[in-house]
This record gives structure tokens, C-alpha cells and sequence, in this order.
């Protein structure tokens, strides 16, 4: 077993790694940008070496400057994580070079799976079912709008490179086709380098399913089904293990399928080979087709571990330093339910637009692992995916799972940052997914019940008052009735909405609130205060933001009545960068005409391309920023002229 390793990477997937290799008695090195510098991962390592700035191309992407790093420390291995040189066979190539080990699988095995079209190429010969579609080197428009036509509508346009759902749209007829191939093929671009696209049938009504392999070079096995169903935009939310409404020979088709398309490239390590399951009715052992296949740790692999007992970290440094597979297929056994919830930094309302800020509280329950990176104090990077956390839970079934699930996430508390906490919370409630109806357009068709905003009750003002009165406390609460007013004004601000606040103290453990109008009461009993008969909720003050942790999290602004001050409204003539990011095109020109909805510019942010478009009608007074230029939050990006009266 090596005695210390280099983990290539950042946030969650560094610190899950050290948690398994300081188990067992290996030291870990990590690296960090300039973001970075006080991160949880650089916290937990036994050393920890800075490599750059803090964009990714100056930091976690400088193969050489890593590999140095490993050598300069005496690792004698280096962890890849997931994401930036996980699965770069040339990065694989040079740590053999350098005379260390990569945990993980071969340059060549990378290569095989990296493009998709020559992994479903290789992956026909190995008697692994595939989805048609057209996967070829040719990349001319035409043919493959003719392609398109062939195997007909709907079609999914897919870059050959990388995943996340980057360079990936969903065509439904051949006129949105060209619009469609043009936007994926500038996605791959950005993305991997690489613009070319395959393009395939889409499945209706599919369900994605991943089985987990692992292989030691020459024999592989699997350790079951993830169903990864439900997503947003390609990108997923809320993971399982093991897939609803399974059967055995389903089970049995997918893991040996599994295992030929490791053995067939000579796979060593974890590994993840994704399908596209039909979900129109009733698994079937021919209703799946192999997508591609992932040549690394994956984020869902917690669901996995839960299911199995199995820590797939301590198995990936086991094979890397020589030993056989730790488990043959028959040892391996299914026991349980587990889910997982992947809680980001995301504006809901506006999008789920990637939301950046510093974590001024955040708690999980006791009751669920949570995989996390950052701690309370963290900023929220813009250079950086968003993720704040990896919620799991495990129960004997999947309602007991899954119920667990849904209180976990009502019981984490964050606060510093917008997330989609709530949006987590009322999936965990879904009725259909509860029953595991599951397929990948859930989201898509109940997204605005999903995304529906609870309205706060004022006994949430109340708990955000008292917080900011000092009248939680109470020695405060006794100070108060000696020598304030018996009634007073506790300004607080919902949004925009300024609240009619006004407090009556009657005792150390009695007080009367007037909350626009409307009385509640609120009293002491063994320490804790209730509020409307009702336990007061925690609340969390950072400057003049109070958070009130019930609904998935409330904001409140204290006020102090003498800034109190009238702001204009905006007009629509001024569109902003709604967060920090590149700019990557920009269609405005001074002068021209626009229509309400028009795209005048691309920003890039969070690894994903985001379209500003129009608010009204009228004509470009000004551009105010240009192509190639990072921009902040608010930034003045084009200017209209002043509507005409």
C-alpha cells in the first residue's frame, strides 16, 4: 500500500478521498489555487501545496506543475477525483512517466471510452446493445440533419467528447435541428476543444441507468444499478440505488453487459457504464442501451457503497498499489435502498442560474451522510462547480430511504447563498416519484409545481424579530421590560416588502408580536420558545440578513429605520450580467433593433453558457462590453433607449 498520495483535485471528492486513504494509515497531499488557499480539502490534507491562480486552465488543470508537486512532497501516487484531469489520458501518461502510479484506469482503456462514437463502435463488437444513431467522423451539417431525418424525430444532438450535458440538445423537429447543432457544436467547443457531435434517437420516456464496475486490469465485476432518472437539462439531481422496479434478468443483462464493456479495454479501477433505459412500461432485459461509458469515480458513488457495504475509494487504492479485486461477483449483495441529493448554490426562481457567497451557517443532520467541501465561512467561487454538498441517505426500503431522505433535506441548514434546497425537498415529496414512476423528463413537465415558492406565515417574522431584538435570550428579554418601552418597532424586511413589526413584552418568557396586523403570541416553556403553539424555528443572523431555517431556509433583512431610503425601479433598459462570468459573444450593435426575447449576448459561468436576452422592444442605445471580457455580478452589459412616451 502506498504511504502518501497526491489528490488531484478540489472540494468534495478531495476531502471524500482523504477520509478513506487517512483511514488507512495513508498520508495525503493536497493542491490548491488561490481560491483555494483556506479550503476544507487543503484543511484535511497531511501537506498541501499551492499550484496556481484560480481559474482551473492556471490551477487544477497544470498536469506538470501537479506532477511535480507529487514528486517534490515523495507521493507516490496520485488520486485524479472527478472532473479536470480524471479522465485526460495524456495527464494518465505523464504520472507513468514520472515514475508514479495513477489511481485509476490505464491511457489507453481512457482513450477507448473518451470519444463516444468510438466507444459505441467498440462497444458493438463487444455484444453491448447501443441506441441508434449515426456516430461517424463526417461532420458536414447536412449529413447529419440527413442522418436526423433517417432514424427520425425526436433526436439527441451529443458532443463526442466529455459528459455533464455539455454540448447536448434534445431536437423535436427538423426545423430547430441547424439552431440546435450550432449551439452544441459552441458548448463542446468551450467545453472539451473538441466541436464534433454524434447524433442519436432519443428513447421516449427514458430512464437512465448506471451500473458500477470495477476491474483489475483483466477481470472485472459489477456492484449493481444507480438510476440517475431524475434530471435537469442532462445534468442530474436526486440518485438511487437500486434502480425502481428492477428484476432480476434485467439485473443479470445490464451487470454482465457492464462487465464485457470493461473487459473488452482492459479496465482497472471504478468505472461507470451508463444506459438508456426505455421506460414506456415494464423493464426488460432488451429495453437498454449502453451510452457511454464514465472512466472514473463518480459522484453518485455514495448510493452505491450505502447498498453494498463496500468503500469504493479504499478498493480504488488497493487495486492501484497491486492487489487483486477485493470481491469476486457472487460475494457481492444488494441490502437496502439509498438515495442521494446533490445541493447546489443555484437561484431556482431565476433559472437555476449558479449562485456564488459566503456560507455564513451551514448545518446537515445527523441523521445522513453528507459528502461536502466547503464549511461554514467558505465562499462560494465563481471559478468553480457550485456544489455545496452531497446528501445521503439509507433505509431496508426505498420508502423508508426515501423518507429519510425528505427530512434531511428539511432539516439542512444553509444560509450566505440562494441553493435548490427547497426544489430538492419537494422532489423528495413528489407523489409520482415516490411510487417510482421515474423517467428523465419528470422534472421537465412538473417544473413549475416543483419550483413553486411556499409563502412564509408571519410566526417565521416572528422568529426572524426576535433574533434581531435580542429577545430569544432571557436575560435579554428581562433587561428589555426594565427599561424600554413595554412596545416596540422591530423593522424586518421580507424581499422588498417592508413588514409592520411591532413587540409587547410582558415577561421573561411571555411576548405579544403585532405582525401587520395580525396578534401571535409568543411563550417559553422549558427553555424553548413556541410561537403560534409551535416550536420558534433556528435562526441564523449574518450582518442584516436573518435566516429563519424552516420552508428549506428564509431570508429576512433587519432594517434600520434612519437608512431607510426610496430606490427607482428599473425601466428594462439596462440588461446586467445576472452573475460573474466571460463574456463569450455579443450580438448588440449600437443602433440596431431589437424585439423583447432577442439574444444580444452569451455568458459563459459555472462551466455552462447563458443566453441574456431582450426585456422589451426597442432600439441599442449602448454596448457596454465586449466579447472576451469577464464581468461581475450587475455589470452594465447593453443599454436601450428610452422608450418613447
Amino acid at each position: 500500500m502506498f504511504d502518501k498520495i497526491l489528490i488531484a483535485n478540489r472540494g468534495e471528492i478531495a476531502c471524500r478521498v482523504m477520509e478513506t486513504a487517512q483511514s488507512m494509515g495513508v498520508a495525503c497531499v493536497a493542491v490548491y489555487s488561490d481560491a483555494d488557499a483556506r479550503a476544507k480539502h487543503v484543511a484535511m490534507a497531511d501537506e498541501a501545496v499551492h499550484i496556481g491562480a484560480s481559474p482551473p486552465a492556471e490551477s487544477y488543470l497544470r498536469g506538470d506543475v501537479i506532477i511535480q508537486a507529487a514528486l517534490d512532497t515523495g507521493a507516490r501516487a496520485i488520486h485524479p477525483g472527478y472532473g479536470f484531469l480524471s479522465e485526460n489520458p495524456d495527464f494518465v501518461e505523464a504520472v507513468e512517466a514520472a515514475g508514479l502510479t495513477f489511481i485509476g484506469p490505464s491511457a489507453k482503456a481512457i482513450r477507448a471510452m473518451g470519444l463516444k462514437d468510438a466507444a459505441k463502435a467498440l462497444m458493438v463488437e463487444a455484444g453491448v446493445p447501443v441506441v441508434p444513431g449515426y456516430h461517424g467522423a463526417d461532420q458536414d451539417d447536412d449529413l447529419l440533419a440527413a442522418e436526423a431525418d433517417k432514424m427520425g424525430y425526436p433526436v439527441l444532438i451529443k458532443a463526442v467528447a466529455g459528459g455533464g450535458g455539455k454540448g447536448m440538445r434534445l431536437v423535436e423537429a427538423p426545423k430547430h435541428f441547424a439552431d440546435a447543432l450550432a449551439s452544441a457544436r459552441s458548448e463542446a467547443r468551450t467545453a472539451f476543444g473538441n466541436a464534433d457531435v454524434l447524433v442519436e434517437k432519443f428513447v421516449t420516456q427514458p430512464r437512465h441507468i448506471e451500473v458500477q464496475v470495477f476491474g483489475d486490469g483483466t477481470r472485472a465485476v459489477h456492484l449493481f444499478e444507480r438510476d440517475c432518472s431524475l434530471q435537469r437539462r442532462h445534468q442530474k439531481v436526486i440518485e438511487e440505488a437500486p434502480a425502481p422496479g428492477m428484476t432480476p434478468e434485467m439485473r443479470s443483462a445490464m451487470g454482465e453487459a457492464a462487465v464485457k464493456a470493461a473487459e473488452a479495454i482492459g479496465y482497472k479501477g471504478a468505472g461507470t457504464v451508463e444506459f438508456i433505459v426505455d421506460g414506456s412500461g415494464p423493464l426488460r432485459p432488451d429495453g437498454f442501451f449502453f451510452m457511454e461509458m464514465n472512466t472514473r469515480l463518480q459522484v453518485e458513488h455514495p448510493v452505491t457503497e450505502a447498498i453494498t457495504g463496500v468503500d469504493l475509494v479504499e478498493w480504488q487504492l488497493r487495486v492501484a498499489a497491486g492487489e487483486a479485486l477485493p470481491a469476486t461477483q457472487n460475494a457481492l449483495t444488494i441490502t437496502g435502498h439509498a438515495f442521494e441529493a446533490r445541493l447546489y448554490a443555484e437561484d431556482v426562481p431565476a433559472g437555476f442560474l449558479p449562485a456564488t457567497g459566503t456560507l455564513t451557517h451551514l448545518q446537515f443532520p445527523t441523521t445522513a451522510r453528507a459528502d461536502s467541501g466547503v464549511r461554514a465561512g467558505d465562499e462560494i467561487s465563481p471559478f468553480y462547480d457550485p456544489m455545496i454538498a452531497k446528501v445521503i441517505t439509507y433505509g431496508p426500503t426505498r420508502d423508508v430511504a426515501l423518507r429519510r431522505l425528505s427530512q434531511a433535506l428539511a432539516d439542512t441548514q444553509v444560509a450566505g447563498t440562494v441553493t435548490n434546497l427547497a426544489f430538492l425537498g419537494a422532489l423528495a415529496q413528489h407523489d409520482g416519484f415516490g411510487r417510482g414512476e421515474v423517467d428523465t423528463g419528470l422534472i421537465a413537465r412538473d417544473l413549475e409545481a416543483l419550483t413553486a415558492v411556499t409563502a412564509p406565515t408571519q410566526r417565521h417574522a416572528v422568529a426572524a424579530a426576535m433574533a434581531v431584538a435580542g429577545l430569544r435570550d432571557g436575560t435579554a428579554t428581562t433587561g428589555f421590560t426594565l427599561w424600554q418601552p413595554l412596545r416596540r418597532a422591530v423593522p424586518l424586511a421580507l424581499g422588498e416588502t417592508l413588514l409592520d413589526m411591532h413587540v409587547e413584552v410582558s415577561g421573561p418568557d411571555a411576548q405579544t408580536w403585532h405582525v401587520d396586523g395580525t396578534t401571535i403570541a409568543a411563550t417559553r416553556n422549558q427553555g424553548k420558545w413556541i410561537i403560534d403553539g409551535r416550536t420558534a424555528p433556528d435562526v441564523s443572523i449574518a450582518g442584516t440578513v436573518v435566516t429563519v431555517f424552516d420552508h428549506y431556509g428564509i431570508a429576512y433583512r433587519a432594517i434600520d429605520l434612519l437608512d431607510v431610503a426610496a430606490s427607482a425601479a428599473g425601466d428594462g433598459n439596462l440588461i446586467e450580467a445576472p452573475m460573474p462570468g466571460l463574456l463569450k459573444a455579443v450580438f448588440a450593435r449600437p443602433g440596431a433593433k431589437v424585439a423583447k426575447g432577442d439574444r444580444l449576448a452569451i455568458l459563459e459561468a459555472m462551466k455552462m453558457e447563458h443566453a441574456l436576452l431582450a426585456l422589451r422592444d426597442g432600439v441599442i442605445a449602448e454596448v457596454l462590453a465586449s466579447e472576451g471580457d469577464q464581468v461581475s455580478a450587475g455589470a452594465a452589459l447593453v443599454r436601450l433607449e428610452d422608450a418613447k412616451a
